[in-house]
């Protein structure tokens, strides 16, 4: 049903094709050119830019999580896209959402409506909490500090809206980029040299995805331990609940989407036990592309061993071994996770971007 959200525009909901390997429909690719368009405004990068045929897989529900996506329209031209994630886990009352508007329709009310609806639909599927990550670049004269203690965000656009309709700054991520120079090998070099000395009593095991069976199980756990080991500030990230089964989807998708993913986990030698992990993705059709590193963990038993930066120099080593037209890496951290912060700053990440992670309560 087609929603009229002001004089001039309407809300539509996306249709996806029966098979996420469909040719995508001529509504899809006009809604990742939209996407895309919208990520290049507010960001001013590619990084996160995905064709309509690397989109469509992920738009698509799973286990872990329930997505429905709608399109606006102003005089007949698809001008913003809307989605929201019902995460499946715990109780499942938080949802993600996303209101990506063309810059040239701002202002018009068409955000607030949009809004208004993506909270009502979110309410009415049980949500108690409405997250999102949205983007703040410099040059606002007031900044908003997190309540973390770490970190501060411009008062932008997006920012005073988002106060405007009852969302509170939770929190601040970073986004850094490694680029690589002459130097960065023996950086890491260096850096996996001292990881290794401390970290006698750990092997580095690494593969590409999909996980060999004898290490699922293992990342599975570790997988679910980015849920509750990794800071969320008042956030409320449901406890993820993962085994071979969820494990053996997220590969499913990653292939679909056309990414290639390298694993690189420390091995307690003693016990078997998987104990640490980094991941490093890149798109299969352009290995010249940005690569992506999406989630890092150390076990908290383990900590204290260097296994981060085992994980992180020995991925990357390896990495650049296999990719080397991939100028560089991009990153997300949160600003209060200062052991992860320390080791990407030690082996030459640097910030380009600050997210706000934004939380309302829905009553």
């Amino acid at each position: 049903m087609n929603i009229r959200l002001t004089d001039t525009a309407t809300l539509h909901p996306l249709v996806l094709p029966a098979r996420a390997d469909a040719v995508p429909s001529d509504a899809i690719r006009t809604y990742a050119e939209v996407r895309n368009t919208s990520i290049r405004e507010t960001t001013g990068r590619d990084d996160d830019v995905l064709t309509a045929e690397e989109l469509l897989p992920v738009l698509y529900s799973s286990r872990a999580s329930q997505k429905r996506q709608w399109y606006i329209e102003e005089f007949g031209e698809m001008v913003g896209c809307m989605a929201v994630d019902m995460l499946q886990d715990a109780d499942a009352d938080t949802a993600i959402g996303v209101i990506a508007l063309l810059h040239a329709h701002s202002g018009r009310g068409i955000g607030t409506a949009a809004l208004r609806h993506l909270e009502s639909e979110t309410r009415a599927a049980g949500a108690r909490a409405l997250l999102c990550w949205v983007e703040h670049r410099a040059g606002a004269d007031d900044v908003l500090a997190a309540p973390t203690g770490f970190g501060t965000i411009p008062r932008d656009g997006a920012a005073r809206f988002l106060e405007r309709h009852g969302f509170v700054l939770e929190q601040i991520e970073r986004a850094s980029t490694l680029t690589w120079d002459g130097d960065s090998t023996s950086v890491l070099e260096n850096a996996l040299e001292t990881a290794q000395s401390h970290a006698r009593e750990y092997r580095v095991v690494q593969w590409m995805l999909p996980t060999p069976v004898e290490y699922v199980d293992g990342y599975a756990w570790m997988k679910s331990r980015m849920s509750t080991d990794v800071p969320d500030a008042d956030l409320g990230i449901p406890e993820e609940i993962w085994d071979a089964d969820r494990v053996r989807e997220l590969e499913r998708r990653q292939a679909a989407k056309g990414f290639a993913l390298q694993v690189t986990a420390a091995q307690h030698i003693t016990t078997g036990e998987l104990c640490a992990f980094n991941e490093l993705a890149i798109r299969r059709s352009d290995p010249s592309d940005v690569t992506h590193q999406y989630d890092t963990l150390v076990l908290a038993d383990h900590r204290g061993h260097r296994l981060g930066m085992l994980v992180k120099a020995a991925g990357l080593l390896g990495w650049h071994e296999q990719h080397p037209p991939s100028p560089g890496v991009i990153t997300y951290n949160a600003e209060e996770n200062r052991p992860m912060l320390d080791i990407n700053e030690a082996i030459g990440f640097i910030p380009i971007a600050y997210e706000g992670v934004w939380k309302k309560e829905l009553t």
